[in-house]
């Protein structure tokens, strides 16, 4: 549920952006969405058809780029995707720790 106030947000920034850049119609918007950002995907996309009839973001297409949450190898380094259950490390069997990877939450670009 907390996506509605996410998306409006989301929505009020393009129509400020496009207004800023004396467009009358957003095209595309583009968000960065971490799987361990807080928010649902799928509900974004839901909210904005919704919340965004009758402005001028109604036809705008919202992309939505995914990033898998990584973990960071303390032995090698490496970042790779946590496997279920668990934490090892898939290139030298170290373990891995989390990093911020996965936690983005952002507007990329706006199409005007």
């Amino acid at each position: 549920m907390h996506e509605y106030p996410i998306t409006k947000r989301i929505i009020e920034i393009a129509v400020e952006y496009a207004v800023k850049n004396g467009a009358n119609e957003v095209k595309q918007i583009n968000l960065v969405v971490g799987d361990y950002s807080g928010y649902v995907a799928s509900s974004i996309e839901l909210y904005f058809e919704i919340i965004a009839e009758g402005s001028i973001c109604e036809h705008a297409k919202l992309n939505i780029e995914r990033v898998t949450p990584k973990l960071k190898c303390s032995a090698c380094g490496e970042l790779f995707t946590r496997a279920p259950f668990s934490f090892e490390c898939p290139f030298c069997r170290g373990e891995g720790i989390p990093t911020d990877i996965g936690q983005e939450f952002y507007i990329k670009s706006i199409e005007v």
